[in-house]
């Protein structure tokens, strides 16, 4: 009685562990099929440029934006962005155009100095025309403490993620008039940092979502047959036994 209780709570746990390794790999499938979809966009976005205001007002997807406007004040540091294995910051600036749509611009990357001292920063102000990828903003990971923290140098802040709302509080914006996506700068456009219209940049492409998809079902697969080679095993114990 008591074998076959703790069979039964073997093949309870080897089930419960074979449902998560599932769960985990049907999860980074989707994430696949997600990172896919919005570089499958790219292409087709740049074939029709829209205005700012047209491009916010559309669907969720990638837009290409060619617009006029200016800059507005107040600068926001992306931490934590790497760049050919280096670490940095991307600049955000929030820019107007001139039928009244806001939205943060990436103006590319620059290098963290390893003492963390903020370098001095050249953003544009005043009129300007904008170019670029109406996209989402980069991968924030998990979110710990505050989003924004203030920085020696005024109207600059330094950022682990980017909350539109949040953002907007900060730099004395409008309520909700931030939307939860950024214009990556077209990088022919003069000014600016480097940059590139990336859209994974920091995170995991496609490919790899796949690949750890796959080690999940093949782990899944493995305490299944693990747990089917032992129950076999068992089984045929007492036969052996009974034989002498």
């Amino acid at each position: 009685m008591m074998r076959k209780h703790t069979r039964l709570i073997a093949w309870v746990a080897a089930l419960l562990v074979i449902v998560g390794f599932c769960q985990l790999g049907r999860w980074q499938l989707q994430r696949m099929h997600e990172k896919q979809a919005l570089l499958d966009q790219q292409v087709p976005a740049r074939v029709q440029a829209l205005r700012l205001a047209e491009a916010l007002a559309a669907p969720l997807r990638l837009r290409w934006v060619e617009d006029r406007g200016r800059y507005l004040p107040g600068t926001v540091l992306l931490d934590n962005q790497t760049r050919a294995g280096r670490a940095g910051f991307k600049l955000y600036q929030p820019f107007l155009s001139e039928d009244g749509a806001r939205v943060l611009v990436d103006l590319g990357w620059q290098p963290m100095p390893p003492d963390r001292v903020l370098p001095r920063l050249h953003v544009p102000q005043g009129p300007a025309r904008i170019a670029g990828l109406l996209a989402p903003p980069p991968a924030s990971g998990i979110a710990l403490g505050p989003a924004l923290a203030t920085t020696p140098q005024a109207g600059v802040w330094l950022a682990n993620r980017l909350p539109p709302d949040e953002v907007a509080r900060a730099l004395g914006l409008p309520p909700r008039s931030l939307p939860e996506r950024v214009l990556r700068l077209d990088p022919a456009l003069p000014g600016g940092y480097a940059r590139d219209l990336d859209l994974l940049p920091n995170t995991l492409p496609p490919s790899r979502h796949l690949g750890y998809a796959v080690q999940w079902f093949a782990l899944a697969l493995t305490v299944l047959v693990v747990a089917l080679v032992l129950e076999f095993r068992l089984r045929r114990r007492p036969a052996a036994g009974s034989r002498r």
